[in-house]
């Protein structure tokens, strides 16, 4: 079997600046080391989450990775952290903090990790510099980006030049929902995790089909978080939204919207082995690959798990999935990265 991939991890930095103090404004994360191994991050003197030293400690990851059987971990910073509503210039430097900090776990263990850097898509000709940074100096094979900054979806023509740099970089982005629509009404209950979450990854897929995206960059290796979300379980109505409306849906000249599976990627959090049987009917074994969420609490627990004991899985599906469609997405050579962990799986 080769070496198992999980393509969505998220890290932060153990301790970071004043951030509001930094900026001369507020809205910023601040962390709290409150407990040993336990820190709350507060946004606007507001309780966002607590979070352990498995967000901080790369030697905890390291034990968790061999416990559970786990070569490789992409590391990519918490969303919250995206800071998009900020000043540009204050969210590159906040961008380059946290590229610098990934990099620096990366170089340590070159072995166990890679970067997926972030970058500042308000601005987008500065969002190209840091990801130009994040290749040539820092290694990082990718981004990890938002589902919409601000206003923009990802059909905006703000941010087609960020997507286009990208195609023509080679450089995978990994999309993950935030800043969930409809923040007003999704107030309780976990309700922006459960249900705010999935309908932004969708609206990101769709936004992306109807505008043409896809279209105009076919080269594009883009993959989507939490299975994609909402979309895969309703495409038929997708579907047949273009097809009853087409002077609503086809304004770009896209194409029927099932005809772009396997244009993209997806990871394989979608909790269910039914579930992800269905979306590898969807868009096939190739487009899938291994994501955790880890170390938060809607991941799975233990990461590749589900699919190790799918008994309708063959050994070749199951190491596509484990592993192999994160390389290919990467654009990594799993040779280089030599076999380590051997853990229970």
């Amino acid at each position: 079997m080769s070496l198992k991939v999980d393509l969505h991890t998220h890290i932060l930095p153990e301790q970071w600046p004043d951030l509001s103090k930094r900026y001369g404004y507020d809205g910023f994360v601040s962390i709290e080391h409150h407990a040993p191994c336990c820190a709350k991050l507060w946004k606007d003197g507001k309780f966002f989450r607590e979070v352990d030293d498995r967000c901080w400690n790369p030697e905890k990851r390291i034990e968790d990775c061999d416990r559970q059987g786990i070569d490789v971990q992409a590391l990519s910073t918490v969303p919250i952290m995206f800071s998009y509503w900020a000043q540009a210039a204050d969210a590159h430097d906040l961008s380059r903090l946290l590229n610098d900090h990934i990099a620096e776990v990366v170089k340590d263990t070159p072995s166990r990790f890679v970067g997926l850097g972030t970058a500042p898509l308000q601005d987008p000709e500065l969002a190209c510099l840091e990801m130009d940074r994040c290749v040539d100096e820092l290694g990082f094979p990718g981004l990890q980006i938002g589902t919409h900054c601000n206003e923009w979806n990802l059909d905006a023509p703000e941010l087609f030049p960020v997507l286009e740099h990208a195609a023509k970089r080679d450089v995978s982005i990994f999309v993950h929902p935030w800043d969930m629509l409809g923040a007003d009404r999704l107030g309780s209950y976990f309700l922006p995790w459960l249900v705010g979450m999935p309908a932004e990854t969708s609206l990101a897929i769709c936004s992306m089909i109807f505008g043409g995206i896809f279209d105009r960059l076919p080269e594009l290796k883009i993959c989507f978080a939490h299975g994609g979300g909402s979309f895969p379980g309703t495409l038929a109505r997708i579907d047949k939204g273009y097809k009853a409306r087409p002077d609503l849906c086809g304004v770009n000249g896209c194409k029927t919207p099932s005809e772009y599976l396997g244009q993209f990627y997806l990871d394989t959090l979608v909790h269910d082995p039914n579930n992800l049987e269905q979306l590898m009917a969807l868009v096939g074994v190739d487009k899938l690959a291994l994501g955790s969420d880890y170390p938060f609490p809607l991941g799975e627990d233990h990461p590749g798990a589900m699919i190790t004991a799918m008994k309708s899985l063959s050994e070749t599906q199951k190491d596509r999935l484990l592993g192999g469609t994160a390389w290919e997405f990467l654009g990594l050579d799993p040779g280089s990265f030599p076999e380590q962990c051997g853990g229970d799986s």
